[in-house]
């Protein structure tokens, strides 16, 4: 009796041709990151260093205090400062509302 019981838990299942389904996984698609862009502010000899700190906050709200007042000092000691690295659309938009409030400010890709 061991051995039949044995026989037939050695036995493998039999398989009509095409009854059991191969997954093939499609190949992996490799994204690449989008690329990040770096919003600049230059050096403002005609506003109000509050001004200008006032205005980053507004227009970028993601900035503390202590952020927008770094990156006004950045600017005003160096002539260019760093707002923010994110993506073009952001970008765009913050570069175009610091100019809309009278600021100079620009965008390049980050490297």
């Amino acid at each position: 009796m061991p051995a039949a019981v044995m026989n037939q838990a050695s036995e493998t299942p039999v398989r009509s041709p095409g009854g059991a389904a191969v997954m093939e996984r499609a190949p992996e698609r490799v994204r690449k990151p989008s690329p990040r862009y770096k919003v600049l502010l230059h050096n403002d000899p005609v506003n109000s260093m509050e001004f200008v700190v006032t205005t980053l906050r507004q227009v970028v709200p993601s900035l503390s205090e202590q952020d927008a007042v770094t990156v006004m000092l950045e600017a005003h000691n160096t002539g260019v400062g760093l707002v923010i690295i994110c993506d073009i659309e952001p970008a765009e938009f913050y570069c175009e509302s610091l100019k809309a409030k009278g600021l100079t400010s620009t965008i390049e890709p980050e490297e």
